[in-house]
């Protein structure tokens, strides 16, 4: 399987880690991945059409935090060239996400990939959450895979699970929570802190942003939710039209009154079907104890998948790490394989 990866942050270098270190008795040994190009978004590019050594190019990128000239696999071409002329059966997409542009520069890369006849793998949430319509038509058309477990709740898997589990089925309800910093937050105050130390515990824990109101202001959970709406109950919802509540004063003192009365204050994303429509919401919800989704905490996440058929399913995952994110491209990358459908590298040379 040849593979072309675009973004090498914590995700893209703990795929290439675990790659590098696989032991050869696992399950892992059946992919034989053949990495042929890594790009950064701001830190260069290398490209071997034969297949990069990988555990050397990892180790220059964490020593120089760049990928130079001085690298011998050094690439001076752009994301875009790469994508149409390189020789790939997969690109992996695991780049930034960016709200104000509307999920690109990855939307349009994905779009390459697809109308190339290469199967995409997505952690980037953006092109399901602002074009999934159209950008798994056009996988349809040209009969590749447009798969994305690590998009929501990192590599558990929500959506082959609901794919293989609830056929026949139709979803009515989702809900979730699904943002590690607004769970830390709302633990700091609970345990007396102010909202400014609480928020400063989580960005020195690495799971805030210097601007963590992405996540507070429910931006993080509505692109979430716009994923799970498009994928899982056939919406076309933009997440920007998605009603949020935003992190004001006025939370962090219901939280303490909350926490008085024995409920726990979530943010919580909620998506459900009502007299035909389909509705979505990310509000700042108090929960009984009783709630399994009060006791989710940390980075850990949770949700609720309601149908017409069954009884509410209800998924828990506990403290994932980079490996879990990492888990679930790999996962997609297997189920290419097992598929029997990678794409023939010399018919595509030829």
């Amino acid at each position: 399987m040849r593979i072309l990866m675009i973004g090498f942050g914590n995700v893209g270098q703990k795929i290439a880690e675990i790659f590098s270190k696989q032991p050869e008795d696992t399950k892992l040994s059946l992919l034989q991945p053949v990495f042929i190009g890594i790009f950064t978004a701001n830190h260069g590019a290398v490209v071997n059409d034969r297949g990069l050594p990988l555990k050397n190019c990892l180790e220059f990128y964490r020593k120089h935090k760049t990928f130079d000239a001085s690298y011998a696999h050094y690439f001076r071409g752009t994301v875009i060239e790469a994508i149409r002329s390189l020789v790939y059966d997969v690109m992996i997409e695991v780049s930034t996400l960016s709200i104000k542009d509307h999920g690109e520069p990855a939307v349009s890369y994905v779009t390459l990939a697809l109308e190339a006849g290469r199967h995409v793998v997505l952690a980037n949430k953006g092109p399901i959450a602002f074009r999934y319509r159209e950008l798994s038509k056009l996988a349809d058309k040209k009969q590749v895979h447009l798969l994305f477990e690590s998009t929501v709740m990192d590599g558990t898997p929500v959506f082959s699970l609901s794919k293989a589990g609830l056929i026949g089925c139709t979803v009515t309800a989702i809900s979730g929570i699904f943002n590690s910093t607004t769970n830390i937050v709302m633990d700091g105050i609970r345990r007396g802190k102010s909202a400014e130390e609480a928020i400063h515990d989580a960005q020195a824990l690495g799971i805030a942003e210097a601007d963590p109101r992405l996540d507070l202001d429910g931006w993080d959970c509505a692109v979430k939710l716009a994923v799970l709406g498009n994928v899982l109950m056939g919406t076309d919802i933009n997440p920007a039209k998605i009603p949020r509540d935003e992190f004001t004063p006025v939370i962090p003192e219901l939280a303490r009154q909350a926490f008085k009365s024995g409920k726990y204050i979530r943010q919580v994303g909620k998506i459900w079907r009502e007299h035909g429509k389909v509705y979505f919401k990310v509000a700042y919800s108090p929960l009984p104890e009783s709630d399994p989704f009060s006791s989710v905490s940390g980075t850990s996440s949770a949700i609720r998948i309601e149908t017409d058929c069954m009884c509410p399913q209800v998924i828990l995952q506990e403290n994932p790490g980079l490996a879990d994110t990492a888990y679930g491209i790999i996962n997609d990358l297997l189920t290419i394989q097992s598929a029997g459908s990678a794409i023939p590298v010399k018919a595509i040379a030829d």
